[in-house]
C-alpha cells in the first residue's frame, strides 16, 4: 500500500482533489486542518510545519501498516517537511501561482520530484488519472 501525498499552495485544491480520489481507491485520508485541529497548534513557522509533517507522517504510517492506502493532503511547502512525511507517491496540485498566505508563499518551494502534477482545478478528472496511475490492473 501507499502514502500519498497530495500538496501545494492553500487554495489549489488539495482537500478537493483527495475527497474524489479517496473513494476511488480506498484509501485513509488525512486531512492536515484536521490533524492541527486535533493536535491544537496553529504555529505555521518552519518549525511548526516541520512538527506538522512528523505528525502527518506518523498517522500516515500507522494506516499504511493497517494495508490501507493512505492520502494526506497537506501543504508540505519545503523539501525538509517533503522528506520527513516520506511518501511513496506525490502529486503536485500546481494550479495556482501564490496562495492566500504570504508567509507561505514566501516558504513555499516547488518540488523537484513527484509522480503526478495537476495543472488544473478539475478534480474529478485528476482523480480519476491517478486512480488509474496506481491501479493499472482494476478494469481487467
Amino acid at each position: 500500500m501507499k502514502k500519498i501525498l497530495i500538496m501545494g499552495l492553500p487554495g489549489s485544491g488539495k482537500t478537493t482533489l483527495a475527497s474524489k480520489l479517496v473513494p476511488l481507491i480506498k484509501a485513509k485520508w488525512i486531512n492536515n486542518d484536521e490533524v492541527r485541529k486535533a493536535a491544537n497548534d496553529w504555529d505555521f513557522s518552519e518549525e511548526g510545519r516541520i512538527r506538522q509533517a512528523k505528525r502527518m507522517a506518523e498517522l500516515a504510517e500507522q494506516y499504511k501498516k493497517e494495508g490501507s492506502y493512505v492520502v494526506a493532503d497537506f501543504i508540505c511547502p519545503t523539501p525538509k517537511a517533503r522528506e520527513l512525511f516520506n511518501a511513496d507517491y506525490v502529486v503536485w496540485i500546481d494550479t495556482i501561482k501564490k496562495g492566500r498566505f504570504d508567509d507561505t508563499n514566501k516558504m513555499f518551494i516547488k518540488p523537484q520530484k513527484f509522480d503526478f502534477r495537476v495543472t488544473s482545478q478539475d478534480a474529478e478528472l485528476w482523480a480519476s488519472k491517478i486512480a488509474d496511475q496506481l491501479n493499472p490492473q482494476k478494469d481487467c
